[in-house]
Formats: structure tokens, sequence, C-alpha cells
């Protein structure tokens, strides 16, 4: 008895100890933590008085190379402010805002000196600087809040994490919506941009659940007759799509079908593969042409193919215009089994969204005098492709080798209207 006691005792003992010791190290944590946060903290709000004296030096200087100086120091300032502003636990509405107008303040200056635009830049940052002190005053009377909490880490996540109505961060995030509005409103590809993005251009006729079933089961024939569960987005989303959950022996998926018009946006099917059998290639290529006869999608061309040990891999992009260039934003991914063919999985996407294509000069390049000498030039074709503005241009699609000894191979993007270099890679 008396040896039962004192086991016991040891015990009790020990987990007081070990108790003790986690609450130790909990605290040690979360003084390291509020450390830290009160570092980047400290360190937001230093960059950004210096991004603010940096866009009002800007309206000083017509010298050139004095201008170039303050817009690299601008653009170099907003990119560090914005990482210092992701590592703050704040408010999601509160850094959204913040790492979007700061986005844009960046932007402005990195166009402005790589076009030299001078003029341009100073007439919208007039504005911009006398909005970026007030949000510099704004800022400091926040975060006092933070500073006041001293070591407390309890209240000052409290402070973090509280809802925007509560936050002191709301007046900043409300004045910083209405500055991005003003300040960077958006251009014609932007809006479009994001018009697309949401299937704004979809004019068709809304189906009903049941019609949404039968275009599922008329592109995918293999699931006729399964178990269906439908149900509708939410209000809130982007565009109305419904959702369809299938059940059929084995096999279980889903797939997203828009309301309006009834396009297939993404399809997944899961079960056992069996890898004793394997579907070739040429297989694989007729049964993506027949389900793409079937959508009806007969701008479509098979651009790539990879496989794995249970399925190919098969990338397929719009052809569009008199120069039957690929559009590689109009885009469709498939996934096909190697056991028996059938489709495992796609992403249509990018293929709804669809590009509005516009009529483009072709310019003609002399490869030999674009790049240094020695370079091969293995393939060229033409393509569409979306520049940092959101545009679409039509461009050269160049596979290009250098002839020595590193015998490296890139891929090279050059508008094909003013000859800018929109995309460098270099292949494996």
């Amino acid at each position: 008895m008396k040896s039962l006691v004192y086991l016991l005792s040891i015990a009790v003992l020990a987990l007081g100890v070990y108790a003790y010791e986690v609450r130790s190290d909990n605290q040690e944590l979360k003084q390291t933590i509020h450390a830290q946060y009160t570092n980047s903290l400290s360190n937001a709000s230093e960059k950004l008085s210096y991004l603010q004296r940096s866009v009002a030096q800007s309206l000083l200087f017509q010298d050139e190379k004095a201008l170039q100086n303050e817009l690299d120091n601008i653009w170099r300032t907003s990119n560090e402010l914005r990482s210092s502003i992701s590592n703050l636990p704040l408010n999601p509405d509160v850094a959204n805002q913040w790492l979007r107008y700061l986005g844009k303040i960046g932007d402005e200056a990195k166009r402005a000196a790589t076009e030299g635009d001078y003029e341009s830049w100073q007439k919208k940052m007039t504005v911009v600087h006398q909005n970026l002190e007030k949000l510099t005053d704004e800022w400091t009377v926040a975060t006092a809040q933070f500073f006041e909490n001293d070591r407390n880490f309890d209240k000052w996540q409290q402070v973090a994490k509280a809802d925007l109505e509560e936050s002191p961060f709301k007046n900043i995030a409300s004045n910083l919506k209405t500055y991005t509005e003003k300040d960077f409103p958006l251009t014609t590809s932007e809006s479009d941009w994001l018009k697309k993005r949401d299937l704004k251009h979809i004019r068709d006729r809304e189906i009903t659940k049941d019609e949404a079933i039968k275009v599922l089961e008329k592109l995918v024939p293999g699931i006729k007759d399964a178990t269906y569960t439908v149900s509708r987005s939410k209000e809130d989303a982007p565009y109305p799509f419904y959702h369809i959950q299938f059940v059929k022996g084995s096999c279980i998926g889903y797939a997203d079908i828009t309301v309006k018009g009834g396009h297939l946006i993404s399809f997944l099917s899961e079960r056992p593969v069996q890898p004793d059998k394997n579907v070739t290639q040429e297989k694989v290529k007729e049964l993506t042409k027949q389900f793409i006869q079937r959508a009806g999608y007969d701008d479509l061309e098979i651009i790539e193919m990879q496989e794995n040990h249970e399925s190919w891999h098969v990338r397929l992009a719009r052809v569009a215009g008199k120069h039957r260039a690929i559009v590689y934003p109009d885009g469709i991914q498939m996934k096909i089994s190697k056991d028996s063919g059938e489709l495992l999985g796609l992403n249509a996407m990018e293929y709804v969204q669809k590009e509005n294509i516009k009529d483009q000069p072709v310019i003609p390049i002399d490869w030999k005098k674009f790049f240094r000498p020695n370079t091969i030039v293995e393939q060229e074709r033409f393509i569409y492709t979306e520049n940092e503005a959101y545009q679409l241009r039509l461009c050269y699609e160049v596979i290009a080798r250098f002839k020595d000894d590193s015998n490296k191979t890139y891929r090279v993007v050059v508008d094909t209207e003013n000859h800018d270099v929109i995309k460098v890679e270099q292949l494996p």
C-alpha cells in the first residue's frame, strides 16, 4: 500500500512538473511570437513613412536621374512593405486593401521608370501622396493600441484579429478602398479581365438541375444512371453554378456546371485503377477528340500529352484567327485513365471564360539579328497570351537553343507588333 501511495505521489509530482514546463514553454512561445509581430509592425511603420516621403520627393524633381532614383526606391519599398504587412495577423479586409493599394503604387513606379513617363507619374501622384500622408497618420494612431498592450500577447492578439467593425484599422480599410478606386481606376483591360473571370459574358438561358444532369451524362456517358445529388452555388458566388455529386458502383465524383448555358467547368471522378491494363497514346487522342466533339468544342487542338503510371494528362487550347494561333488562356486540361480510357478529371474554366480575339499587326523579325550568334531557332509559331496589363496579345513563340557547350534551350514569347519580350523561360 505504501509503495502504491509512493508511486502515485511520484506520478502527481511528475505531472505537475510537466504542466509547469508546458506552461512555461507556451509563455516563451507567446513572447517570441509577440516579439516577431512587434518587430514586423515597427518595420512596417518605418517603411510606410519612408514610402510616403519618397512619393512626396518624386514630385520635386525634373532631373531624370534624380527621379529614377526615387522611382526605384518607391518600387522597392512598396514591395518590402507588402511583405511586412503580409507577416502581420491583421484582419483580412485590412491586409487585402493594403496589399492592393501598395501594389498599385509599386506598379505605377515601375511603369514610369521603364517607359520614362514621368509627367503622367507626377500628375497621378499629386493626389496619391496626400492620401498616403493621411494613411500614415491613421496607421500611427491605430498601431498605438498594439504597443500599449506591452508584452500581453492575448490582448495583442485580440486587437489584431478583431472584426473590422471593432478593429482600430476600420477607418484605414475604408479609406484604402476609396483611395484605390479613385487613385487607380480600373483600366479597360483590367475591367475586361474581371468580367471574364466572373463569366459576365455568358448570356445563355438558365438551365434546370435535371438539364444539368443531362449535360453531364452527354459529355460523360459512362456515369449514366448514377445516383446524383445536386446543389446550387451560394448567392454570393461570382457566377451561379450547379454542383453535382454522383456515385456509380466504386466510382464517386463531382462536376460543376454553370446555370447559364450549362457549361461544364470542372469534373472529377475517383475509382480504383487497374495497373495491368494500358490504353495507348493513339487511343487516348481518339477518345479526347470524341469528347470535344460531344461537347461541341470545334476549335480545340491537343498541344501537350504527358503520362504517369495511372493516367494520361492531356492539355488542349483554342486555335483562332487567320494565323491559326494557339490561345493559351483558353485551355482545357483532361485526365484520362490508362486502364479504360475513361475521363477521370477535367478543368474547362479557362475555355468557358473565352478571350475576345482582336486583329493585330504582324511585323516580321529577323531572328539572326534578334538573338546572339550561334543561336538556333528550332520552332516558331503564333500564340495569343496576356501581358502584365491583362491585354491579350498576338505573339511569336520561339524555341531557341544555344549552339555551345551549355546547349541550353529557351522558350521566348515576343509581341508581333512592338517586339516586346513578354516571357522567357529555360526549358528542361
